[in-house]
């Protein structure tokens, strides 16, 4: 049951963290827009799209800031309790220190179901409009995904390969189908110049095809110059969309994992690091709760100035953590999971130890 101190500080705690998303968010919002007018206007957006995409904007980005803006705020308004010799009063009357973090972690996990409800199941499906907006009109000509050298495995016995794709016209170059049977031995094997979808037919078209059986250990060629023909594969499941993982749910990225995971897909640790952070989000709202408090319910010499200049600091620090190592799984064989454990690892001990220095 809340009592008078735990609602009179969940209330500061809330509240504070409110305006800071009403006063920030905004300034993210104009910032960018500042940004991107130029490129807004020469590629003549509609304005209902520009209004969609920064309603997007908004969900994508804020999700991201919530622990930096949650720490930020913790900070605001406990160093002014502190000021006020507040805490002082509180701890004088008998309150241990882990009492009076309580209502601090029970706004912390407010706030974590707020970030793990919207990374899951809000934020992926603002995503698909915030990131096809970006590259219609801010990153227009550039290519969103890979399309030179593309590898997939399709089930245990077939596997394809394009050397190059264009996704805007959706044909792939070099194309090549191998089956293998159940002894992993070469079954036959489909090669064609280029294989396009063509829509209105629902068929794939191969140019200068090619297929060699072994029969009895001969080869059996058969060539034509044109055929049409179904697969069991989609042919944007060539190459997806580099965003394809922040656009999918929580079910949904995990039956995505899976599914690449058994197509050999190279970059699969860019998928698995998606999932990853997501996880890792809610619980770095709990792990920066505890640096801000330890922090900032000390008074001290040059009062919140001091203390927000450390909460600044602290947060770029565990933003460029947070970025590196996740750079290192995407571009070498660095785990994810370590990626994302890692920063809130070393948090979570800075956290600890603040925290005992505070008490004392």
């Amino acid at each position: 049951m809340l009592t008078i101190l735990d609602k009179y500080i969940l209330k500061r705690y809330l509240v504070t963290f409110l305006g800071m998303l009403l006063l920030f968010v905004p300034i993210g919002i104009m910032a960018n827009l500042a940004e991107k007018i130029g490129k807004i206007i020469d590629n003549e957006a509609p304005l209902s799209e520009v209004i969609v995409f920064y309603g997007n904007f908004t969900l994508v980005i804020g999700n991201l800031l919530l622990p930096i803006f949650l720490f930020l705020s913790i900070i605001f308004f406990t160093s002014k309790l502190a000021s006020n010799t507040e805490i002082v009063a509180i701890l004088s009357s008998g309150v241990s220190y882990w009492r009076f973090l309580r209502p601090y972690l029970i706004g912390a996990s407010l706030v974590a179901i707020l970030i793990f409800m919207m990374g899951m199941f809000i934020v992926p499906h603002a995503s698909i409009g915030f990131n096809e907006f970006e590259y219609k009109y801010f990153k227009k000509g550039k290519q969103n995904r890979q399309t030179t050298n593309i590898f997939n495995q399709l089930n245990e016995n077939d596997f394809i390969y394009v050397s190059s794709f264009d996704p805007d016209r959706q044909i792939g170059y070099n194309f090549t189908y191998e089956h293998f049977n159940e002894n992993d031995q070469l079954e036959y094997k489909l090669a064609a110049a280029n294989i396009r979808w063509v829509e209105k037919d629902s068929v794939y078209r191969l140019t200068s095809y090619a297929k060699r059986k072994m029969r009895d250990g001969f080869e059996i060629v058969e060539t034509k110059r044109r055929l049409d023909t179904i697969f069991n594969f989609q042919i944007e499941d060539l190459t997806p969309v580099s965003y394809v993982a922040d656009t999918k749910n929580l079910f949904e990225l995990n039956e995505f994992i899976e599914d690449q995971r058994r197509k050999g897909a190279a970059n699969i640790n860019t998928y698995v690091l998606v999932k990853y952070k997501r996880w890792a989000l809610p619980i770095a709202a709990f792990i920066l709760t505890i640096i801000a408090v330890a922090v900032s319910s000390v008074k001290r010499r040059g009062g919140m100035g001091v203390n927000l200049a450390f909460g600044i600091g602290v947060a770029f620090i565990y933003i460029f953590f947070d970025k590196v190592f996740g750079t290192l799984a995407e571009q070498s064989g660095f785990s994810p999971l370590l990626a994302v454990v890692l920063p809130n690892v070393i948090f979570g001990i800075l956290g600890f130890y603040l925290l005992q220095k505070a008490k004392r």
